[in-house]
């Protein structure tokens, strides 16, 4: 945990003077600015070492195990599903056969592409960078590492929600369910977060959220049902309980202030609508997940909307209450992280190439 601990304060320290160094940016769609390049990469490179050097983790292991026993040839990837992932091992196998290629190579990408978009929509970059850490998000990235590395290419597409360019962005999303078919989901929410936030439509899935959860039984059953002859017919028998309500409460804070701020918000950030609406429908899947944990992994593509707006709401308030409220957000986040990685997962940061 040591490890994890001080990529945190490295990489926040990065991030920070990203932004103190940065320049006003001539863009007239999106009021922000323009940040020190030499630190965003610094901040890049320090979470993708720490990422991609690990040996343990989540799912870590078995990627690696996978990596090791197969020979990716095209008689075996060609019938697999999800076979961009398969292509994209096949590839990597060409030029090493330790499985730390994988890890390591998902890891830049994966963290490369996250921050990039932070850089360009959150106008404070280090609160999205610190709350992807404490949030707990970056450690969701060592564990479904094929789920994240597809989320991490959907992200990229953000300026095609903003812009309007469906083919642009359907064209990225089929290529990434390629990866994880999952992604497929993005296609038709595209419609849907193109309405103005806290509308009638977006206010409906909440009431839907809350219908779900007290008719779980009935709707998990026809679900299960229509995924039976599926690759995610197996999670009708999947048996690890809600998601912890804290975490709903954590992910739901910050839409609650968005809410309340929602006119100052479409001032300073005039395509706001679009990123609250993708934190919005990841609320309602937070909240279906205290059903059935199962639920919270499509959220995956939701959560990173959530860090974009975190990075907007201190502007929300008066600017006396800002630095107060600034701090408040690293305080709290940093309690949670804390409750979350020790008291609750115990999480222990193991690498053969990071040791100390």
């Amino acid at each position: 945990m040591e490890v994890l601990w001080l990529n945190l304060i490295i990489v926040f320290f990065f991030s920070f003077f990203a932004r103190y160094f940065a320049t006003p940016a001539n863009n007239a769609s999106i009021p922000t600015i323009s940040l020190h390049k030499i630190y965003v990469f610094g901040s890049v490179l320090i979470l993708a070492l720490v990422s991609g050097l690990r040996s343990n983790i989540g799912d870590t292991y078995f990627y690696k195990h996978a990596f090791e026993v197969n020979d990716f040839t095209w008689e075996q990837v060609k019938n697999q599903e999800n076979i961009g992932f398969w292509i994209f091992q096949m590839f990597l196998k060409r030029f090493s056969e330790d499985p730390q290629i994988l890890i390591f190579t998902a890891a830049i990408i994966t963290n490369i592409l996250i921050i990039f978009v932070f850089s360009k929509y959150s106008r404070h970059f280090e609160l999205s960078v610190f709350v992807y850490i404490t949030g707990g998000l970056y450690l969701v990235t060592m564990n479904g590492i094929r789920q994240s590395l597809t989320a991490a290419i959907i992200f990229m597409a953000t300026r095609f929600i903003i812009s309007g360019n469906f083919l642009a962005y359907a064209l990225i999303v089929l290529f990434a369910s390629t990866f994880h078919e999952s992604a497929l989901i993005l296609l038709p929410i595209y419609f849907l977060v193109r309405y103005k936030a806290w509308s009638r439509a977006t206010l409906m899935l909440l009431v839907i959220a809350v219908v779900i959860v007290i008719g779980f039984d009935q709707f998990s059953s026809i679900l299960f049902s229509s995924l039976e002859d599926t690759q995610y017919g197996h999670y009708k028998n999947f048996q690890e309980g809600g998601a912890n309500i804290i975490r709903v409460a954590v992910f739901g804070t910050p839409l609650i202030i968005a809410f309340f701020g929602r006119e100052k918000l479409r001032d300073i950030f005039p395509e706001s609508d679009y990123i609250v609406n993708m934190a919005l429908i990841g609320f309602v899947f937070m909240i279906v997940s205290t059903q059935n944990w199962i639920f919270a992994r499509f959220n995956i593509y939701f959560e990173l909307y959530q860090l974009i707006l975190i990075g907007w709401i201190v502007k929300l308030f008066h600017e006396k209450e800002q630095r107060l409220v600034y701090l408040g957000i690293i305080v709290c986040y940093f309690l949670y992280y804390y409750y979350e990685s020790v008291i609750s997962l115990n999480i222990h940061y193991k690498s053969d190439y990071i040791t100390f």
